[in-house]
C-alpha cells in the first residue's frame, strides 16, 4: 500500500435554511436558550465540526448503498469490517469503498490491511471572512431564536413551548476536505461527491424534517466545481 496523492478540496458551505447543531449545554440561562449551538470558545462565533458534515455523508452514503440491511452489529453504527466480510460478494467493492473513505473502529483488527487507514479528512468549518466581516458592518446577527411549540389537538391550543437557536439562513462558512489516494483504491473522489450532493438533498444537523439545515457547496476550483456538478447521487 502506497500512498500517491492527497487531493484537497477547497469551497464555500451555504446556508439555504437555518441551522442547528447542538452544543450540548445542560444549563440553562436566564433569558437564554435551552437549545444553543456549538461555538467557537474564543470567538464566540457559530461554526460547523468537520464530524457533523463527515457523519451526516458517511450515514447518506450507507443508506444509499443499501449495506445498511446487511449490518452484523445489534446497533444502528456505521459500518465496519465485519459487515465487509459477511457481505455478498456483489456488495462487498461497495462497502470496502465506503471503509476506505470512512475508516473503521480502532477495534476492528484489519490484519490483512485490506482497508487501511481513513481516506478522508475533513475539517471544521469556519465563517466566511467576507460574509462575516459583511454581516458585521451591517449590524446583522449571525444566529436567530426560533420559538416552536406543539399542538394539542383537542384544545387547538400551543404547548411546550421551546426555543432553539440556529445560524441564520444565508451564512456561509469555509470547507476543506482532503483525500488519500493509495494504489489500488477505487474511484473515491466520486464517492465523497455523491455523498455531499446527498447532503444536499437532505438536512445537516438536526430537526431537518422541520426545514433545518439545508446546505449548498460550491468549490472555490472551477475544475472541481465542474465535476462536482456532474455527479448523479442515484
Amino acid at each position: 500500500m502506497r500512498l500517491e496523492q492527497i487531493k484537497e478540496y477547497n469551497g464555500t458551505l451555504e446556508l439555504v435554511s437555518g441551522l442547528h447543531i447542538g452544543a450540548g449545554d445542560t444549563e440553562m440561562r436566564i433569558g437564554g436558550t435551552d437549545n444553543p449551538i456549538v461555538k467557537h470558545p474564543h470567538t464566540n462565533e457559530p461554526y460547523i465540526p468537520g464530524s457533523s458534515i463527515k457523519g451526516k455523508i458517511r450515514s447518506l452514503l450507507e443508506l444509499a448503498s443499501g449495506l445498511i440491511a446487511l449490518r452484523r452489529g445489534a446497533d444502528g453504527g456505521p459500518l465496519g469490517l465485519r459487515d465487509f466480510q459477511g457481505a455478498p460478494e456483489e456488495k462487498q467493492g461497495d462497502c470496502l469503498d465506503l471503509l476506505r473513505l470512512f475508516g473503521i473502529s480502532g477495534g476492528d483488527a484489519d490484519k490483512t490491511g485490506t482497508v487501511g487507514p481513513t481516506r478522508l479528512i475533513v475539517s471544521d468549518a469556519f465563517l466566511d471572512k467576507a460574509w462575516r466581516d459583511d454581516a458585521w458592518q451591517q449590524g446583522l446577527p449571525f444566529t436567530e431564536i426560533k420559538s416552536e411549540n406543539s399542538i394539542d389537538r383537542i384544545k387547538g391550543t400551543a404547548t411546550n413551548p421551546r426555543f432553539t437557536e440556529r445560524v441564520v439562513e444565508g451564512a456561509k462558512f469555509k470547507v476543506s476536505f482532503r483525500l488519500k489516494v493509495f494504489g489500488g483504491d477505487g474511484d473515491l473522489e466520486t464517492l465523497l461527491f455523491k455523498g455531499l450532493k446527498l447532503l444536499e438533498m437532505d438536512a445537516l444537523g438536526g430537526s431537518g424534517s422541520r426545514g433545518y439545515g439545508r446546505v449548498r457547496f460550491v468549490f472555490d476550483d472551477p475544475e472541481t466545481q465542474g465535476m462536482y456538478g456532474a455527479i448523479q447521487p442515484f
